[in-house]
C-alpha cells in the first residue's frame, strides 16, 4: 500500500481513449492499490452529449467525470508508475489537458467497433508531443482484425506498438504497458543519439 523506501523513479503515464473503451477497467487491473475513479451515474444531459447507441455503450450508466488514478511499482527497475486514466468525452478537454501535464507516454486503449472515435484521442496525445502505444481491447462482440490490417485502418506510424490486449485481465494488460515502456525507452535512446 504504501511506496517503497528506496529511492525510486515515479513516472506519470496516461491511460487514455474514447467513452467506454475500458480505461477504468484497466487501471482498475493494473493498479497494486485500491484505484481512485470518478465513476459518476450518467444525467439525462450526459446522454444528450454522448451516443449510447454506438456499439459497446448500449446499457452504460457510469462515466469517468474527472480521472481515474492507479499506481503500479517495478522493484527491479527502481521506478513506480502512477496511471492517470483520461475522461473520454471532448466536453472534459480542459480538464484532459492537467491531466496530461507532466506525462512520459500514453497507452491508448481503442475497441475495433468503434475505431474512428480513435482519432480524436491520438490527435490529442500527438499535439502534446507524448509517444504513445496503442492496446486494442478485446470485446466480445468486437470484430477481429490482424494487426497489419489494424495500423493501417488506425494510420498509426510504423514505430508505434499496436497490441491486443483484454483489460480486464492482468497479464495481458501488463503486456500492453510493457509495450509502451519499451518503445519509451527507446524513443528516449533516439532523442539521445
Amino acid at each position: 500500500m504504501y511506496l517503497p523506501e528506496d529511492d525510486h523513479q515515479r513516472l506519470k503515464i496516461l491511460v487514455a481513449g474514447p467513452l467506454g473503451i475500458g480505461k477504468t477497467t484497466a487501471i482498475r487491473t493494473l493498479s497494486e492499490i485500491p484505484t481512485l475513479h470518478t465513476d459518476e451515474v450518467m444525467t439525462d444531459a450526459a446522454a444528450a452529449a454522448d451516443d449510447l447507441t454506438l456499439d459497446g455503450l448500449r446499457g452504460k450508466t457510469t462515466t469517468t467525470v474527472a480521472i481515474d488514478f492507479g499506481r503500479l511499482t517495478v522493484p527491479q527497475a527502481k521506478v513506480v508508475l502512477y496511471l492517470y486514466g483520461t475522461p473520454g468525452q471532448r466536453r472534459f478537454l480542459p480538464l484532459w489537458e492537467d491531466i496530461a501535464d507532466g506525462a512520459i507516454g500514453a497507452l491508448v486503449l481503442v475497441d475495433t467497433r468503434r475505431l474512428a472515435e480513435s482519432f480524436e484521442v491520438m490527435d490529442l496525445i500527438e499535439e502534446r508531443g507524448l509517444d504513445y502505444a496503442v492496446a486494442v481491447n478485446t470485446f466480445p462482440t468486437s470484430p477481429g482484425y490482424n494487426l497489419e490490417t489494424l495500423r493501417a485502418k488506425l494510420d498509426l506510424d510504423e514505430r508505434t506498438p499496436l497490441v491486443i490486449c483484454d483489460a480486464r485481465e492482468k497479464n495481458s494488460s501488463l503486456d500492453a504497458l510493457i509495450a509502451l515502456t519499451a518503445h519509451l525507452i527507446a524513443r528516449a535512446g533516439d532523442d539521445l543519439s
